[in-house]
């Protein structure tokens, strides 16, 4: 004979409800790469599928999903409806499908050309391998193939060059901060440069810089072209000093009584940098990077647009002086690129920053 009991098994009830706290533990401890990422919306969605408070979390969706969307969608509205009202010298303002349809049209040409090397060389390799099976190795030659830049390759162009520049920054930024930090005597030595050259406009910069590396780079390498370089060091100029002020910041503020014990233990310099007071100012260290890194961005694409090397900056000026029925399109997608990789740029500093560092992941 079988007893049925009504009513839940406290055991299995007990089971649920730890399940439970271990899924809301882990939502909480990933909250913060999502939020770094630009994913918060992720996480009261986790949070509902672990049926915590549903009402609470679709008011965080919300907050981190739907308002950006209606936003962005305003946005949109108001450029479909304004742009046609707005006529230049070549025509209408295009609105958000025409530019879209552009980008795709670029995509297309991209493949193209890629199509075009991939030709181009297999070509190549042809006439060279019956070159060598006739007996005449002297006549093989390899070149590369010199076909157009396009807007991808702009793009990967100027990547490489705000990087090669922010590297250079991060380079002279950091050490001279903590220097700063550290003695009042370089900081104040230090101060009126940072005061004075901070302010120097990129387009300032950009003929002094030309003009030094026309003359001392004269070898140039392919790796590194003359071009790259000046574009890098005025994006090195300028994007230097929000990680020079930001870091001398941190390590002035670190707590006096870690710096005191490492007096007292009598810790060498470069131990106490890099166990005290470098983990102690990363935070700021990481705030001033977010912030030249964007400014480094901003200054490339002037740099380029004025001196006219490769980058997202001369495709810009070169369509503006083409006067084609596509150049505002094609203008318009530039803009949307540099806005869109400037906002990535920044999420992978903050990325790494919740990495690196504690009270990111708070």
């Amino acid at each position: 004979m079988s007893v049925t009991t009504h009513g839940a098994d406290p055991e299995l009830l007990r089971v649920k409800e730890q399940r439970k706290e271990r899924r809301l533990t882990f939502i909480n401890k990933s909250s913060g790469w999502f939020g770094a990422v630009g994913l918060a919306f992720v996480v009261p969605l986790m949070r509902i599928a672990a049926g915590d408070a549903p009402r609470e979390q679709l008011k965080e969706i919300w907050q981190s999903l739907g308002l950006p969307l209606l936003g962005i969608a305003v946005f949109l509205l108001g450029w479909a409806a304004l742009a046609p009202q707005v006529q230049t010298s070549l025509g209408a303002i295009p609105g958000p499908a025409a530019v879209f349809s552009q980008a795709g049209s670029l995509l297309e040409d991209h493949a193209r050309e890629r199509e075009k090397a991939a030709a181009f060389y297999e070509r190549q390799d042809e006439r060279n391998a019956k070159l060598e099976a006739e007996g005449k190795s002297d006549r093989v030659k390899w070149r590369d193939y010199t076909g157009k830049a396009t807007f991808l390759d702009q793009i990967v162009t100027s990547l490489k060059t705000v990087a090669l520049g922010f590297v250079f920054a991060t380079l002279v930024a950091v050490p001279l901060g903590i220097a700063s930090g550290l003695s009042r005597s370089v900081g104040g030595a230090i101060n009126p440069l940072v005061q004075i050259f901070k302010p120097v406009s990129p387009l300032a910069w950009l003929p002094i810089v030309t003009m030094v590396v026309s003359a001392t780079y004269v070898d140039a390498s392919d790796a590194l072209p003359k071009s790259m370089l000046i574009s890098a060091i005025v994006v090195t100029l300028c994007s230097l000093w929000p990680t020079l002020i930001n870091t001398a910041l941190g390590v002035a503020s670190v707590d006096k009584d870690l710096t005191n014990v490492a007096k007292v233990l009598q810790l060498p310099t470069h131990k106490m940098i890099t166990k005290i007071i470098l983990p102690s100012a990363l935070p700021l260290i990481f705030t001033g990077l977010r912030l030249s890194l964007g400014v480094g961005w901003m200054v490339l694409i002037a740099a380029e647009m004025l001196s006219q090397n490769p980058g997202l900056g001369k495709f810009v000026w070169d369509e503006f002086q083409n006067g084609s029925s596509s150049s505002l399109a094609n203008i318009m997608v530039a803009v949307l690129a540099i806005g869109l990789i400037g906002f990535l740029l920044d999420r992978l500093m903050f990325a790494l920053q919740a990495a690196f560092t504690f009270s990111a992941k708070r």
